[in-house]
């Protein structure tokens, strides 16, 4: 049987802030992400199986990320916990806000890492994620490529 892929979109609101960065993305602000995943592998060929000639059932995809990823990071604000961002998070915690601390800078680059370890970790045995791409903006996105991994 051939090996297929199947992606799925996604969309969500996230605030981050670079800290050390020299531009103007130093400064708290957010993005509507659009998130890609891609996953690989051979349709069902069980016939009395519900899920016969799917590579994975679309829906279980969505579960598996937004549980991990866009129920986490929608309407969120990231900050890298390792840099004096952490007083501010604590300030906008204490106020109520939804914040995530991570042990990296909150680029795309390093977002769609973490994605992927997570997604990873979630699929059934014989899917494999192939990729992922992070939409910033309309003109900028992160790739990840199991391939070169």
């Amino acid at each position: 049987m051939s090996n297929i892929r199947i992606t799925k979109q996604f969309t969500f609101e996230t605030g981050h802030a670079l800290y050390g960065y020299d531009g103007k993305c130093k400064n708290v602000h957010g993005h509507s992400y659009k998130l890609s995943v891609t996953v690989i592998g051979s349709p069902i060929t069980d016939v009395s199986n519900v899920k016969y000639g799917m590579v994975i059932d679309f829906g279980d995809l969505k579960k598996i990320v937004k549980e991990e990823i866009v129920d986490v990071f929608d309407h969120a604000t990231v900050f890298n916990k390792n840099t004096p961002h952490v007083e501010l998070a604590r300030e906008l915690k204490d106020r109520g806000h939804h914040v995530i601390l991570v042990d990296y800078q909150p680029t795309s680059e390093m977002m769609v890492i973490d994605f992927a370890k997570k997604i990873q970790n979630r699929l059934p045995e014989k899917i494999k994620l192939h990729a992922i791409k992070l939409q910033e903006t309309d003109t900028s996105f992160a790739e990840w490529y199991a391939s070169d991994n």
